[in-house]
């Protein structure tokens, strides 16, 4: 619905610089409430400031969460909420409980308001080098907004390939990507443990700090090891300005799809390991999509303990069984989906002889709702540029799996069944 409403209103002469198909329309507005920044035109030049900042609103709200911003809007109204509605605002947060999920959600507002405008303050003060203040103070607004709520979208027309040098911006941008990354509710959980108002983390918490750490600093070795003799995707660049474009582009392939490099140019072998990480994802209840970090964290975590022949236990802790079979579920159900995506568009898109791993690329990051391409033919948009009706219509569908789960997509698409009471005999299957 909002995709529809934010396509009709992009629609409207002023919004826009040129005629667009509202096929581009709808897929502009799916791709910003989606948060994920795939584009089939530029942003930069077939919008105008207010068709971008109605892309921006789109962007805002889906990072905050439909229900959020339905509940926020209720309680300004005065309306209370009823169980059904706390239960969904429950499961859209990633909550553990009801108790407090008002006052919850209230703080993680404030915080968002506050995140990102320092964002915008300190991006404004970069962009004011080199533009008007007016125009840097929209793109610092601009850019704040898209960065925190990973969706990738600039306003720029190379994203920030022209900042590729700019220590600030990068360590900014990246800030503001990570802690959208994380989710709400270790956002909250961490200034509570700072202010000495919580003992301890919680182990959901302290597996997201963890994975998350381990990920970056994994991805950002094996990029540096397969690129940095890379002297034509990397041309002119010193040592520095390749550790920092490394460094930009680990923060970003998970979560976000900002770049400020050509990533078509990069190794194959990188673009594939790029495919894992967009897959991987962020943390549960953040701005992020993608199989999630928590997801894969369970999965090790059982394969050692199986390994090992006991149960899986992490910080003292042992992880329900129900986690372990969802997670099974979110991995298998993802390879699937990701799979059979790539079958489906690679058939379709055939008659304009697009290779193997760009579609896989693309798939990913539509999945994942990261918004990092390889780029149409033309330069000027996302792959799916390049796409029939059809396949704009798929990758649409792609992103909202992505960002409303696996798990809630599948149950979407296949329905829950009613408990059996029947129990059936066991017998071995090898393996």
């Amino acid at each position: 619905m909002f995709a529809l409403v934010g396509a009709s209103i992009l629609e409207i002469d002023i919004m826009r610089t040129r005629h667009i198909p509202f096929i581009d329309q709808i897929f502009t507005a799916a791709s910003a409430i989606s948060i994920t920044g795939l584009t089939t035109l530029n942003v930069a030049n077939d919008y105008t400031i207010y068709g971008q900042a109605v892309i921006l609103l789109l962007v805002q709200i889906g990072g905050f969460g439909y229900m959020s911003m339905a509940s926020l809007i209720f309680l300004i109204i005065g309306k209370k909420l009823d169980f059904g509605e706390r239960s969904m605002l429950k499961e859209d947060l990633v909550y553990p409980n009801f108790r407090g999920i008002i006052k919850f959600i209230k703080k993680i507002f404030s915080v968002i308001i506050v995140i990102e405008l320092a964002g915008a303050v300190v991006l404004t003060l970069v962009f004011m080098l080199d533009m008007p203040f007016y125009d840097a103070l929209w793109a610092g607004v601009f850019h704040s907004i898209s960065a925190f709520n990973n969706a990738g979208f600039s306003i720029f027309e190379n994203s920030f390939m022209s900042y590729h040098d700019n220590l600030i911006l990068k360590l900014t941008i990246s800030s503001l990507v990570i802690l959208g990354g994380l989710g709400y509710l270790v956002l909250s959980e961490c200034y509570a443990f700072y202010k000495k108002q919580q003992k301890r983390l919680s182990i959901h918490t302290r597996i997201v700090l963890i994975m998350s750490a381990v990920l970056f600093l994994g991805s950002f070795f094996v990029i540096t090891i397969l690129e940095f003799h890379h002297d034509e995707a990397f041309a002119g660049f010193d040592v520095y300005e390749k550790l920092l474009s490394f460094f930009f582009l680990t923060v970003n392939l998970r979560t976000s799809g900002f770049n400020s490099i050509d990533v078509s140019q990069l190794h194959d072998q990188t673009i594939f390991f790029s495919t894992l990480m967009m897959i991987i994802g962020a943390a549960p209840g953040g701005t992020g999509g993608g199989m999630k970090v928590t997801t894969l964290a369970v999965l090790l975590l059982f394969t050692y303990s199986v390994l090992k022949d006991r149960d899986p236990v992490i910080f003292k802790r042992k992880v329900p069984s129900e986690t372990i079979r969802k997670a099974f579920v979110i991995f298998v159900a993802s390879m699937i989906y990701v799979v059979v995506s790539v079958m489906v568009i690679g058939t379709l898109e055939d008659k304009n002889n697009e290779k193997f791993l760009p579609i896989l690329f693309e798939v990913s990051s539509a999945f994942s709702t990261t918004g990092m391409s390889l780029g149409s033919s033309d330069g000027s948009s996302s792959l799916v540029g390049d796409f029939d009706t059809f396949g704009k219509l798929y990758i649409v569908v792609l992103m909202f799996m992505g960002r409303i789960g696996v798990l809630a997509f599948s149950f979407m698409l296949l329905g829950k069944n009613k408990k059996s009471k029947i129990e059936y005999p066991t017998e071995e299957v090898n393996l």
